[in-house]
C-alpha cells in the first residue's frame, strides 16, 4: 500500500506559509544571533516567535531607520503616518485574517492563532511612537516605554509558548 503524503498548501494556508517565510527572512536578514536563537525553539513556537519579531523590525525600522533613511534620499515618508498606517493593517488583519503586507499577514495570524489582541498589540505601538519624539523619560514614561518595547513583546511570546 502506498505510503500517504500530505497536500501541498493552496489558498488561504499557502498564503500564510509564504507569509511566514517572509518573516522568518527578515528575522534571517536583520539578526543572525536571533534567527538561530529562534531555530532553537521548538517547531510549534518557532515560526510564531519569529512571526512576531518580523513585525516588531519593521515598527522599528519605521522609527529608527530606513524611514528615516528614505526621507534623506528625498522620499516623501512621515513616519507617524507610516506607524498609523501599519498598526491600522494589523488590525484590519486580525479581524479579516488576511493582509496584503505578508508579515503583518503572519503576525496576525500568529496572534489569532495564540490569542492576543489590541491589549498586548497597542502599548507596542504607543512605545513606537514614543521612539518619534520622547527624547527624556520621567519614570512613569519610561516605564511605559519598556512595558509597551519590550514586556508586551515577551507576553506575546509567551502566549506562544502557552498555546496548547
Amino acid at each position: 500500500m502506498a505510503q500517504s503524503t500530505p497536500e501541498a498548501p493552496t489558498g488561504l494556508a499557502l498564503y500564510t506559509f509564504a507569509s511566514e517565510k517572509a518573516a522568518s527572512a527578515v528575522i534571517d536578514a536583520y539578526s543572525t544571533s536571533f534567527g538561530m536563537a529562534v531555530s532553537l525553539l521548538a517547531p510549534k513556537y518557532r515560526q510564531h516567535v519569529a512571526n512576531i519579531y518580523a513585525l516588531v523590525r519593521v515598527a522599528d525600522e519605521i522609527v529608527d531607520g530606513s524611514a528615516a533613511e528614505a526621507a534623506a534620499l528625498g522620499g516623501t515618508v512621515n513616519p507617524v503616518h507610516a506607524l498609523d498606517d501599519l498598526e491600522k493593517e494589523v488590525y484590519r488583519a486580525l479581524q479579516e485574517k488576511f493582509s496584503v503586507n505578508l508579515v503583518v499577514h503572519a503576525f496576525a495570524h500568529t496572534a489569532n492563532t495564540v490569542g492576543f489582541d489590541r491589549k498586548l498589540i497597542r502599548p507596542f505601538f504607543e512605545s513606537m511612537r514614543m521612539d518619534l519624539w520622547k527624547t527624556v523619560h520621567t519614570k512613569a514614561s519610561f516605564d511605559k516605554y519598556v512595558y509597551g518595547s519590550a514586556e508586551v513583546v515577551g507576553l506575546m511570546c509567551l502566549q506562544a509558548f502557552i498555546l496548547g
